[in-house]
């Protein structure tokens, strides 16, 4: 079924069907087939995009960068200190200025409601890179490598285990349920997503033949998974939360246990990025509980994460040709 994009702000993934998620999962692949045989189709020649960055990223800006450049466009980066949302400046008089400039708008930060207010006043297409609610660019590539991995998404398990109140979890939530996956959050009790979220959510997989569970067992949400998925216990913001989140999660670490308890030999692992999952860095050096899966895990045979990681670029490109180019 053909869709159109063009014009489109992509801010959640709950706002677009099931048709347009995969008409933008195909247009990934076809794109990433072509930067794999050296293509070029400069979708976005002589374009310019806006990269609004509150929270700094490794993936996203690169891969927003890389795609634009890709596909011809020009990449301007903005971080906190050239961006004064709230004060210099509304987000409202941002978006009409930058609007003005720039013929696409990238934001990652803290409320969602900001990318919204730059989403109804800016007149150009506007993306969320991340907020502290959705993360809906990170689920398109985490759907394209189970893709990849699998084949059909119909009918496939996710497993996501750790924070299910955070934008992964919420996000996995809603891209599982709208591809009738069968996706399941594997928190304690005080982690586990808001009710009236859980019953929009489940109405959606009613409709598209998935489902979605809600759980603390770690025995009941990974079996028969296809996919186990983790994120970070403590995000960007929340690192007076570490010692509480380690009490709580330290029980949900991924293990080479854990990835067995599917009773699968073919389940994935897959994680979002930056992952502690071993004592290099300057946080698990102090923090050494805070390792959200071990390293036997991550590197091991089962983990995609850098397929995944790699997807990032495809995916945005995808979003931001559909919604920008011819």
């Amino acid at each position: 079924m053909a869709v159109d994009l063009r014009g489109r702000s992509f801010l959640r993934l709950l706002d677009f069907t099931p048709d347009e998620i995969r008409a933008l999962l195909a247009l990934a692949a076809e794109l990433k087939d072509e930067k794999q045989a050296g293509m070029r189709e400069r979708a976005l020649d002589g374009l310019n995009i806006a990269l609004l960055f509150e929270k700094p990223s490794t993936r996203t800006r690169c891969a927003f960068v890389v795609a634009c450049i890709d596909e011809g466009a020009h990449p301007e980066y903005l971080g906190k200190s050239d961006i004064q949302f709230g004060k210099k400046e509304t987000v409202a008089d941002t978006a009409r200025v930058l609007g003005r400039f720039f013929d696409g708008i990238e934001f990652r930060g803290f409320a969602h409601q900001t990318v919204e207010i730059l989403a109804e006043h800016a007149g150009v297409p506007v993306w969320n890179g991340l907020t502290d609610e959705w993360h809906p660019t990170q689920v398109l590539a985490d759907l394209l490598t189970i893709e990849e991995e699998f084949g059909d998404l119909t009918g496939r398990t996710l497993a996501f285990v750790g924070d299910g109140r955070n934008n992964m979890a919420n996000s996995l939530m809603v891209g599982c349920a709208k591809m009738g996956m069968h996706c399941r959050i594997v928190a304690p009790e005080e982690l586990q997503p808001e009710a009236d979220l859980v019953a929009a959510i489940s109405e959606i997989a009613a409709d598209t033949g998935g489902s979605l569970l809600i759980t603390s067992s770690i025995e009941e949400g990974v079996a028969g998974a296809d996919v186990i998925f983790a994120d970070v216990w403590a995000s960007m913001g929340e690192e007076g939360l570490i010692a509480e989140r380690i009490r709580l999660l330290g029980p949900y670490k991924i293990t080479a246990e854990m990835m067995a308890a599917t009773g699968r030999g073919d389940t994935i692992f897959l994680h979002c990025l930056p992952s502690f999952h071993n004592l290099d860095t300057e946080v698990s050096q102090k923090y050494p509980d805070i390792r959200e899966v071990e390293d036997e895990v991550f590197e091991g045979p089962q983990s995609r994460v850098f397929d995944e990681a790699e997807n990032r670029l495809h995916t945005i490109k995808a979003v931001m040709v559909a919604t920008l180019g011819d």
